[in-house]
């Protein structure tokens, strides 16, 4: 790899510093790299959401996109830059990640030596698309690469919903939400959920209720190939939201349904070859 972009989140300290001394490395060693420009935060759809990552600005060119922030950032970077088919790679700068390879405090010298050598694997992460449909129409949809949740918008309340998967109704449940994740998603806000940890090149879609009203609630694994559908239900017309990647949000009405299903788009994420999924869960748990 030789042309990179670097993709920041403002808000981390140090941000800047890190970007500079990353480009200057990629340049000593004959590469190209340029940082995201700073701008007005764009448009992105639901109730005034925006992205921050300009898919115009990102050039053809671009062999792999780095993406200084943590976890939050590099979703972020996936669902704006979603089609691209560029490799992504993160430096950790927060705190607990589980996507980024390289941390603040670890060598960033070796990522980008790994780069710019070829010294590395592409992973391809399967992705989420939730499609709302309102008396039989799409009212909207989105894409995730964590996780699509179903949960309430603010009052302490008991949510009622019924999934179908493939058309054959499969339960009622009460809880204060659904969460549809992938196996990427496993370790986000499914695992704090009590759900099953799975290993990100898996094809699956996992189902876990939040906090359910029942002795059942347990989640459910599904083929990556199943189509779920989740409808809203009880007298509560602006109770309950769909969050995509706990970023944006649409208010779902009673009677409303969205369709969950595996997307054609996926995430090719940079895996560096001395670092397993197991050693990255080991050091994240530990």
């Amino acid at each position: 790899m030789r042309q990179f972009y670097l993709i920041k989140n403002p808000e981390k300290p140090g941000v800047d510093q890190a970007a500079e001394d990353i480009c200057r490395h990629i340049e000593e060693r004959g590469g190209s790299c340029r940082i995201q420009e700073p701008g007005e935060k764009l448009y992105r759809g639901g109730q005034n959401h925006f992205q921050y990552t300009d898919a115009c600005q990102v050039p053809d060119s671009t062999q792999c996109v780095i993406t200084l922030g943590g976890d939050g950032t590099l979703i972020q970077a996936a669902r704006d830059l979603a089609g691209r088919h560029i490799p992504m790679v993160g430096v950790n700068l927060g705190h607990v990640g589980y996507l980024t390879q390289i941390g603040k405090k670890e060598n960033i010298e070796e990522l980008l030596e790994a780069l710019l050598t070829d010294q590395y694997q592409l992973e391809h992460r399967m992705m989420l698309k939730g499609s709302i449909f309102r008396q039989g129409r799409e009212a909207e949809r989105d894409l995730a690469l964590n996780e699509i949740v179903i949960t309430r918008r603010e009052n302490l309340r008991v949510l009622r919903f019924r999934i179908y998967v493939n058309g054959e109704y499969l339960s009622e449940y009460k809880a204060d939400g659904m969460i549809a994740a992938t196996p990427t998603g496993s370790t986000a806000y499914n695992l704090s959920a009590g759900g099953p940890i799975v290993a990100p090149g898996a094809r699956m879609t996992i189902l876990t209720p939040i906090c359910p009203h029942a002795l059942n609630g347990r989640s459910i694994v599904l083929p990556a190939e199943d189509r779920i559908e989740i409808e809203a239900m009880g007298n509560d017309d602006s109770g309950q939201v769909a969050v995509f990647d706990g970023d944006i949000t649409f208010s779902m009405r009673v009677g409303d349904r969205i369709r969950i299903e595996r997307s054609d788009v996926e995430t090719i994420l940079v895996k560096l070859k001395n670092i397993s999924f197991l050693d990255n869960l080991r050091n994240k748990l530990a």
